[in-house]
């Protein structure tokens, strides 16, 4: 559970820590498009690249990045696995078949292309979690999503939200370790191989951690009330949120290498090279 680097932020003085959360938000819902839009390994080289090259700038340890992978490497393992044997390519001679299960090349081309756009999907958003403060993308999710409370939609609301439970996730891994520990010295069986036996193991821990989280819930309630909290109306900012030159240079920066993406699927210039690379 403390390998779950989600919500967890690392302080540092680097450009990315330093940026305006509003432009890293934008940036990282761009950068989450492009990757959508991969489908060549050349392209998706290419975002490995930049994406390994934001984590490089935010000073941020490459092990604290990759811990947030552990976390999904069995769902990532599980469907890659069943894109393999499910996917059908009746043109194609399969390279090997055990009854209804067939794998084919554009099988397997097919299952890495998905397994690393999900690494792509995880990593950036770790590493914005890991740059930015819950109350800066708090701030940063009210001031993007303003626009909207011309619709009567609580924005400021709903921005907190976001927040708390960004700052909750750190204290529900305590909470679950402290569970975990409390459970193991009672018997129960966390280490055993049987999957089933590891399953019942954990209703003993989910059911005092839901407890404790609506009682934690509860009693935030109650201070915020307390304090005379009223949402949005009066309030203000103890730091405002101001951008840079270099925060719109990273965003031009960042459309760029979407047309570039886009470009490299497409091939609008017919280059042979690109064609070959587009498996």
């Amino acid at each position: 559970m403390r390998d779950v680097t989600i919500g967890q932020y690392y302080p540092s003085d680097s450009i990315v820590h330093r940026a305006d959360p509003r432009f890293k938000i934008v940036i990282l819902i761009l950068y989450l498009v492009t990757v959508f839009f991969c489908e060549s390994f050349l392209s998706f080289g290419f975002m490995t690249f930049f994406a390994v090259l934001t984590v490089i700038l935010s000073r941020v340890p490459i092990n604290k990045v990759l811990k947030s992978l552990k976390f999904i490497l069995i769902i990532l393992a599980f469907t890659t696995f069943l894109m393999m044997i499910f996917y059908k390519d009746p043109g194609n001679k399969p390279l090997a078949e055990w009854g209804i299960f067939h794998i084919y090349l554009n099988g397997i081309y097919a299952s890495v292309k998905l397994g690393w756009r999900l690494l792509l999907f995880v990593i950036m958003p770790t590493v914005l979690t890991l740059t930015s403060t819950p109350t800066e993308l708090c701030d940063a999710l009210e001031s993007l999503l303003k626009p909207l409370k011309l619709l009567h939609i609580p924005v400021h609301e709903l921005a907190l939200i976001m927040s708390i439970a960004l700052r909750l996730i750190p204290t529900l891994i305590e909470e679950t370790d402290k569970i975990i520990n409390a459970q193991k010295a009672r018997g129960a069986a966390f280490e055993s191989k049987n999957p089933f036996r590891k399953i019942k193991a954990m209703i003993p821990v989910l059911i005092p951690l839901f407890v404790s989280s609506f009682r934690r819930a509860d009693d935030l309630a109650d201070a915020m009330d307390s304090r005379c909290y009223r949402g949005a109306k009066g309030r203000t900012r103890m730091k405002k949120l101001h951008f840079h030159v270099g925060d719109v240079i990273a965003l031009l920066f960042w459309c760029a290498v979407t047309v570039c993406v886009l470009f490299l699927k497409y091939n609008w210039l017919g280059w042979g090279f690109i064609s070959a690379w587009s498996l």
